[in-house]
């Protein structure tokens, strides 16, 4: 039996703009769980169109590392937003938990970037 596959979490298929947007998207969801302030649209989308230009002219060898990175990185991320979500108790507040997650999440998309710029 297969688990149910997020939205986001779909391996690379060279589509890295829209995969990094889903990704920095559960970012954002993640950090409002933190209790974070909620960060620019304007700035996700420029940084999506980015990373999509740079995965244009990004050597084949990188191109594949990115495409396995997204698909390490969702399948991890959708774990972490599933055990958020199961809990329903609110007196268990996971901000401590959703921190931690948001935390490992925004240096996973930094070092994508990265790879790319590279």
């Amino acid at each position: 039996m297969s688990k149910a596959q997020h939205v986001f979490e779909q391996p690379g298929t060279g589509d890295a703009g829209r995969h990094h947007a889903r990704l920095r998207h559960v970012l954002g969801l993640i950090e409002q769980i933190a209790g974070r302030p909620k960060a620019s649209t304007d700035a996700a989308l420029d940084e999506s169109a980015r990373i999509s230009a740079a995965y244009e002219i990004a050597p084949p060898v990188a191109q594949r590392r990115y495409d396995t990175m997204v698909a390490e990185v969702s399948g991890w991320a959708a774990s972490g937003v599933d055990a958020l979500a199961g809990i329903k108790d609110p007196r268990r507040q996971p901000r401590i938990a959703a921190e931690r997650l948001a935390e490992e999440l925004g240096r996973s998309l930094a070092e994508m970037t990265r790879l790319l710029r590279a």
